[in-house]
């Protein structure tokens, strides 16, 4: 970590915790950094769990996080939705429902794709193409390949993004990571240049090269979604440690 950093926004899921789980250092880390006078922020794309639940988890796993430090995906796509005026056919998990009823007046001029799990299926994926192919937008919750409960790997809603983009001729608008616009808007909260913020994440695609291609300094993490080989992709400047504990050590 460079001398002239002044934030730290960690990944959640493979950075601080696995599943039920916390990665063993997180919250001393965490606390390390508090001292260090360090701005924190916690990122996630997680579009399964509310706000309150998030912040719940942390507090569970003696991870201490202000309401203010945690951005999340979904608060991301709402703010999206407002500023754009959008009233969404909405593909999302039944937790986070809640988020966007507000937008549901009128016939949909938008698609929001999250991770909804079972509600992922032919018919409501195809509601969403016939929308898409007659014009309205695809707004993506994230879209990222896969993720990691304490059990195995898991797919993630980018596999449906992805075919969606495909089948429609489209391109969708990611409001999540790694999307330039996510990181823009955390890098903004904390009244720093984006070269003075570090990305902690265990997400090559979504975590460090987004993270660096938004201008960040950032560090991977060999927990989580890591899988071997990862090291070799690594951008020049992005740095490696076995897990959130050696943050301090690298």
């Amino acid at each position: 970590m460079k001398n002239s950093t002044k934030a730290i926004f960690f990944d959640l899921s493979g950075v601080l915790y696995e599943g039920s789980r916390v990665i063993p250092g997180a919250a001393e880390t965490i606390e390390e950094a508090r001292s260090r006078g360090l701005q924190i922020r916690f990122v996630t794309n997680t579009a399964t769990k509310t706000r309150e639940d998030i912040l719940d988890k942390l507090g569970r796993l003696g991870i201490t996080a202000e309401p203010n430090e945690l951005f999340t995906a979904p608060a991301a796509a709402a703010e999206y939705l407002k500023a754009h005026q959008l009233r969404p056919y909405c593909l999302v998990h039944e937790s986070i429902e809640y988020e966007f009823e507000r937008f549901k007046s009128g016939i949909p001029n938008a698609v929001l794709l999250g991770d909804a799990r079972m509600k992922l299926h032919y018919d409501s994926l195809n509601q969403a193409f016939q929308l898409c192919m007659e014009g309205a937008p695809l707004i993506a919750i994230g879209k990222n390949r896969y993720f990691k409960t304490e059990e195995k790997l898991q797919i993630d809603s980018g596999a449906f993004v992805k075919g969606l983009e495909w089948a429609a001729g489209i391109e969708a608008v990611i409001v999540g990571k790694p999307s330039a616009y996510f990181y823009e808007s955390v890098v903004k909260s904390t009244g720093f240049d984006s070269s003075q913020c570090l990305m902690v994440g265990d997400d090559l695609e979504g975590d460090i090269e987004a993270a660096v291609d938004a201008g960040l300094q950032a560090t991977m993490v060999s927990t989580g979604k890591f899988r071997s080989g990862d090291e070799a992709r690594l951008p020049d400047s992005a740095v490696l440690v076995s897990s959130v504990a050696e943050l301090f050590n690298e």
